[in-house]
């Protein structure tokens, strides 16, 4: 087989160089070009070094170029892959940082929340002027596979207004089983059976079977209060699992965002999460964690590109989606997973432009989503909050409208939590105005936020958050990568 994969944002080295080794993984998949694209002629030019070096041990065919030039990267493609983060750290950091300013703590802040609503904003120009491309010079059936966040409002301007093939991908359902796989003692993952369905970041395991056995409420409950590791650092999800009836796919941190019941207060904060490691709710937790694995990677730049001179070990496949829903369409080898589309009566009691994240087949006809499934209804309850502030963000987004903007902030569950109408109102415009030179659509607006700021008696306050932790050192990571290695 011979066809083009355009991967934009390539950039983002560790990513790129696991989705390019997963579909080497794939025998058909050796003769095919990999055309990467970047903003960062310094990312593209370290990433490809990796990949030639790839291709070089494994003794491939396999093409790989490089390119700023994203139309001429993308023309001919078979399938466009975004890994984008539009605004790049810079961005993301006034993301968590002026909303704490309003009392609003965020661990992640990339889905929804004030930093998620932001990011859509920067990200929706961006992919609309990908789809743009994908409908002019790639190939007449192209797919793209989006995976950046916020990965609905991406998805469903793409699917919507962009007027193209998408499907979204993540990884937050095969995670999610994992632990469950894990708490309930299986020795494999794949002993664990499951129906997974709601929106990204904001999926249920409404049917769960081990070995064909199935788990209820109270057993699952059991199983994570008993857990050494996972008590301690899913004590909200185990929560929520208790008062919903069904686990969710998301993470301690990223789960406590999306609701307004846990991070409204400092001491509620404090008692929900788990500092031994980002994902469990620190505060910024995503940010720092970027932030390390950006310079840890500049710096040790050279271990990663003599690493890629190993032969690729086809029993490390990950089980990221786009490499098996490639295999699917391509080989006919059925695929089932979890994807993000349009609901269209998918989800029976979620409204049907909703994206929504559910279980569905792949093979030479396409993604086939398994139809009729009804959520719970407090699981519903919740999805339907996120879905609300989603479809004012994409409208937003696409007609630049300040006042809608506004509105989407508003209405987000946490954020109406912790602010009032007048700090939102304020807020908006001084995220809008740091970002500008991210948000075209907002220019006509920019000058009038700037006077209202000038003018404005809503106090702030400058606040690190209820559990933040300081950017560490490359010679503290060094440390402490040294001493764990010494532990095992």
């Amino acid at each position: 087989m011979s066809f083009k994969i355009a991967i934009i944002g390539a950039g983002s080295v560790g990513f790129t160089k696991k989705l390019f080794t997963d579909i080497l993984c794939v025998p058909e998949f050796k003769d095919i070009e990999f055309a990467l694209t970047d903003v960062s002629e310094h990312n593209l030019g370290m990433i490809k070094a990796i990949l030639d070096r790839i291709v070089e041990a494994n003794g491939l065919p396999t093409r790989v170029t490089a390119t700023t030039d994203r139309r001429k990267a993308i023309e001919g493609a078979r399938y466009i892959i975004s890994c984008v983060r539009v605004g790049g750290l810079e961005a993301y950091a006034d993301d968590i940082r002026i909303p704490l300013k309003y009392g609003i703590d965020q661990c992640v802040g990339d889905t929804i929340c004030a930093g998620g609503i932001l990011y859509g904003q920067r990200n929706i120009p961006v992919i609309l002027d990908f789809c743009k491309d994908i409908r002019e010079v790639a190939d007449t059936n192209a797919k793209f596979l989006n995976y950046a966040n916020p990965m609905a409002m991406n998805t469903w301007a793409a699917i919507e207004y962009g007027k193209v093939d998408t499907v979204g991908l993540c990884h937050g359902v095969q995670h999610g089983a994992e632990q469950i796989a894990a708490v309930l003692g299986a020795k494999s993952p794949r002993e664990l059976d499951y129906v997974c369905s709601g929106i990204n970041h904001q999926t249920w395991f409404i049917d769960l079977r081990l070995n064909g056995r199935k788990i209820d409420k109270d057993e699952l409950v059991a199983a994570f209060e008993a857990h050494p590791v996972y008590s301690q650092q899913e004590k909200l999800r185990i929560d929520v699992l208790k008062r919903f009836g069904v686990y969710s796919t998301e993470s301690n941190g990223h789960l406590s965002e999306y609701l307004p019941w846990y991070r409204k207060r400092p001491d509620e904060i404090t008692r929900w999460i788990d500092m031994s490691d980002w994902i469990h709710g620190e505060t910024g937790g995503y940010l720092r964690y970027s932030t390390e694995t950006r310079n840890w990677f500049e710096t040790e730049y050279p271990q990663f590109l003599e690493a890629a001179s190993k032969p690729i070990d086809v029993s490390k496949r990950s089980n990221e989606h786009a490499s098996h829903i490639l295999e699917a369409l391509e080989t006919n080898r059925v695929y089932r997973g979890h994807f993000n589309v349009k609901n269209d009566g998918v989800i029976t009691n979620l409204p049907r432009d909703a994206i929504i994240e559910s279980p569905g087949f792949v093979d030479r006809f396409g993604i086939n989503m398994a139809a009729g499934i009804t959520l719970p209804e407090a699981c519903a309850a919740t999805c339907m909050a996120s879905i609300n502030v989603q479809r004012m963000s994409v409208h937003a987004a696409i007609s630049g409208d300040i006042d809608l903007l506004k509105l989407a902030v508003l209405h987000d569950p946490l954020v109406g939590a912790v602010s009032t109408p007048e700090e939102v109102w304020q807020m908006v415009d001084e995220m809008v105005v740091a970002q500008a030179q991210w948000l075209p659509q907002y220019a006509h607006a920019v000058p009038a936020a700037k006077e209202r700021l000038s003018k404005s008696t809503v106090k702030t306050r400058e606040w690190a958050g209820a559990a933040r932790r300081n950017v560490r050192s490359i010679e503290e990571l060094r440390a402490e990568k040294a001493a764990l290695k010494q532990a095992v």
